[in-house]
């Protein structure tokens, strides 16, 4: 096994100095989730790169999902989870069990690995401070919601206070009832209400290949009208449609830059933010 020398180290952080330039004071938002919040490994190493991050002065921002937690939990309390178009409906007691998952267990222990790690983290729901306001999106799905509004102040004050915001995606509407928001989507609308510089949506893929099946054929970066000539080919196609989709609505909202990255990959938002490698595909809007 190669040993790196002091040297190697020195010329390491060398090298990572112009992204640390670029990027530090800058905001940051990363969407959670897939296999890297399933794997202990794949999880301990994200929140080592989110602390690092926070540490060189980049206002990280993690919003985080759970859709197999949910299911897990619902199991265990006798009900079956059902889904349409890819999204869970949701009754009454199911968006009890999602506050519960959501902002209780995942949120908390993501806070406390932060910490753990060297970060200073607070944990917060899309319902605290009206964060995220919604409506129904269905009324075959329930409480399944659709963001009407972001209110990032709540945001913006644990940024400028020094504190990694952990968000969970439970929104609200103006007469207190809850909704489950898809990550994704909740994601790329935090993005744009904070002008964040860089949207990173993890995936367990990766990024956007022209054949499904070969990894090697990753296309690395795609401009929006692209984006939608290879929808039109079927080259993007099922679940990475909405994926696609929601790095648009960040790009059209504000956002200067977003990739879907494969979060398989051990540290990869550091590989993305910091070297030239990257990992994954750029998706970026048409040039002037």
């Amino acid at each position: 096994m190669d040993v790196l020398t002091n040297a190697d180290r020195a010329e390491v952080l060398v090298q990572a100095l112009p992204y640390i330039r670029r990027y530090t004071g800058k905001i940051v938002v990363v969407k959670y989730g897939g296999n890297a919040m399933v794997s202990e490994s794949l999880k301990n190493q994200v929140m080592e790169d989110i602390v690092l991050l926070h540490l060189i002065g980049v206002k990280a921002v993690l919003v985080h999902g759970g859709g197999p937690e949910i299911s897990e939990m619902m199991g265990k309390m006798g009900k079956k989870p059902e889904f349409v178009d890819g999204l869970r409906i949701t009754d009454k007691e199911t968006v009890d069990i999602v506050q519960m998952v959501l902002a209780g267990k995942i949120n908390k222990t993501l806070v406390n690995l932060l910490e753990k790690k060297g970060g200073s983290a607070v944990g917060l729901s899309g319902m605290d401070g009206r964060l995220i306001e919604a409506k129904v999106k269905d009324e075959r799905l329930g409480y399944v919601g659709e963001v009407t509004k972001i209110n990032p102040r709540p945001i913006i004050d644990l940024l400028d206070n020094g504190y990694i915001p952990v968000i969970s995606t439970i929104g609200c509407d103006r007469d207190g009832n809850a909704y489950n928001i898809n990550g994704d989507t909740a994601a790329a609308h935090i993005a744009g209400a904070l002008n964040a510089e860089r949207l990173i949506m993890m995936t367990d893929i990766a990024g956007i290949l022209r054949d499904k099946d070969d990894p090697g054929t990753l296309i690395p970066e795609i401009t929006v009208s692209e984006a939608d000539k290879l929808k039109q080919e079927g080259i993007i196609s099922g679940g990475m449609i909405p994926k696609v989709d929601c790095c648009i609505t960040a790009l059209n909202a504000g956002v200067k830059n977003v990739v879907i990255m494969d979060g398989r990959v051990p540290h990869s938002v550091l590989m993305e933010l910091l070297t030239n490698e990257g990992a994954g595909t750029w998706i970026r809007g048409e040039q002037k």
